[in-house]
């Protein structure tokens, strides 16, 4: 049986992203959740999204809207559960200041809660949505376990080898390095002050003139002058 087959038989797409949700214990998107489980169980984006939806009607997963997208999460305690709040009894409202409107206080503290809750929920959420999971963190570790061993082995090896080039090679690689780059500046320069000199009485362009003469230039093999050492 295939994964899809597999999770289907055990409850569908409702009870493999509820269980997720509860394992993860973090808010996800339904574009994220699809995301990460669609390799695993082969869910289709349509099926979690109508998950999702009916896991919020049922009360076992929570639903929250930040502009165009939804976020869900598993709900902390389960509906069956839940119990009626009492109803606690109403305090009087503060003193208005002098020259207050009436009621202004009341309509406007509610008001001003959401956005403080919203500025204040949204970048958390934002970034909590950014960071990695916990088995994504293992595997990046991991995986950077791996390179420092590899670069920890080539390190041993380069310090163990015994053909170090010392530093009177090195020196006179550079030297020579440094005559062959002037000599080629040198002849370049002559020769370009010659073809320039020719130039001047040709009645036909420089482009021409190298194609009937058959002069090459560096510029064509895309080859250029080295740096010094």
């Amino acid at each position: 049986m295939s994964k899809g087959g597999e999770a289907a038989a055990g409850g569908g797409a409702n009870a493999v992203l509820l269980r997720y949700l509860r394992e993860q214990n973090r808010p996800y998107s339904a574009q994220d959740a699809f995301g990460n489980l669609q390799r695993e169980h082969g869910l289709g984006k349509a099926a979690v999204v109508k998950a999702l939806e009916q896991l919020a009607q049922q009360g076992r997963v929570r639903e929250k809207v930040y502009g165009k997208q939804k976020i869900y999460f598993a709900a902390q305690v389960s509906p069956r559960r839940r119990r009626p709040l009492a109803r606690l009894p109403r305090t009087p409202d503060p003193p208005l200041p002098a020259g207050a409107a009436p009621g202004c206080q009341r309509c406007g503290a509610p008001r001003a809660g959401r956005r403080n809750c919203h500025s204040a929920t949204f970048p958390e959420l934002k970034d909590l949505n950014s960071s990695m999971t916990t088995p994504e963190m293992a595997k990046e570790i991991e995986a950077l376990r791996k390179d420092c061993a590899s670069y920890t082995e080539k390190l041993e090896r380069i310090n163990s080898a015994t053909n170090h080039v010392t530093p009177e090679e090195k020196e006179k690689v550079c030297r020579e390095q440094q005559l062959y780059r002037r000599e080629w500046r040198r002849r370049k320069r002559m020769a370009t002050e010659l073809l320039d000199a020719i130039l001047e009485g040709y009645p036909k362009s420089k482009k021409q003139f190298f194609e009937e003469v058959g002069i090459e230039t560096d510029e064509d093999h895309g080859v250029v002058l080295p740096a010094a050492v």
